[in-house]
């Protein structure tokens, strides 16, 4: 069973209940995941910071140290599609390395939907770390379409830095000592006009920004398994004074999964 279901005033989604064999499209799935204006006028945001992560019933972010396990189709369309639509996807070292990453590749059905919005091809992966303890020879850093960002603190090591830069990555500085701050870090990323972000994590990234208070929106799958174990949250690192509240946009439901999108509160 496949359902949409509309929570505001303002979230115009058909529900597909009824409708046997009906699989979301890609350009339903970008209506429904559309950033919003972005400096268009007062009040207008300038830029827009949204999460994509995967949870199951009793929390867990991961299985085995990643994410797959307690994923599914349907989620990796939805992963994909958020991709799509992003200026650039923000991603922790440590879930690069345990993920995998690749450059974004292009997607040809997205291709008219990104040149209306102007943007390029694809989006560029910008990559968190304090320690740049990244192997520069993959093709992340290699083979791009467009560079990958390494966004680091003005203390990192020149060494790295410079093995960062030779592979034909561009380094971003957004702290005055090794680690990142948050909200340099978009700031950053909007001076160099990518003003429709997405993070994917992992839990320790989530969490400072969480903290740093720059999180707009938060896509949750909540995965119907129970892992138990000592995996993570999807946002861990210290508590915040007062819980941030947000509010639900649009819940998508497929065979038990639920595909939620809450924006700040």
């Amino acid at each position: 069973m496949r359902r949409l279901f509309p929570v505001t005033d303002e979230t115009e989604i058909r529900s597909s209940e009824g409708e046997a064999g009906h699989d979301w499209s890609l350009p339903e799935l970008a209506a429904a995941y559309a950033y919003p204006e972005l400096g268009s006028g007062p009040g207008t945001p300038e830029v827009w910071l949204r999460a994509n992560m995967v949870a199951t019933l009793d929390g867990a972010a991961q299985h085995d140290g990643r994410s797959q396990p307690i994923s599914t189709a349907t989620d990796m369309r939805i992963f994909g599609t958020l991709r799509a639509l992003a200026d650039v996807v923000i991603a922790g070292a440590e879930t690069v390395r345990q993920e995998g990453y690749r450059p974004a590749r292009v997607r040809d059905e997205f291709a008219g939907l990104r040149a209306a919005a102007g943007q390029g091809p694809v989006p560029a992966i910008a990559v968190i770390t304090a320690s740049l303890d990244l192997d520069f020879s993959l093709p992340l850093y290699t083979s791009p379409l467009v560079p990958t960002l390494i966004i680091t603190g003005a203390a990192a090591a020149p060494d790295r830095i410079a093995a960062a830069e030779k592979a034909g990555a561009r380094v971003v500085i957004a702290g005055d000592g090794v680690g990142v701050d948050p909200a340099r870090a978009v700031r950053a990323l909007a001076e160099l006009g990518h003003t429709r972000l997405l993070t994917e994590g992992g839990p320790r990234l989530l969490g400072q920004l969480v903290a740093a208070g720059v999180l707009d929106e938060l896509c949750l799958t909540l995965s119907p398994m129970l892992t138990a174990g000592s995996a993570q949250r999807i946002a861990g690192g210290p508590s915040v004074a007062v819980p941030a509240r947000f509010e639900l946009d649009s819940l998508l439901e497929e065979d038990g999964f639920l595909y939620s999108r809450y924006r700040r509160h």
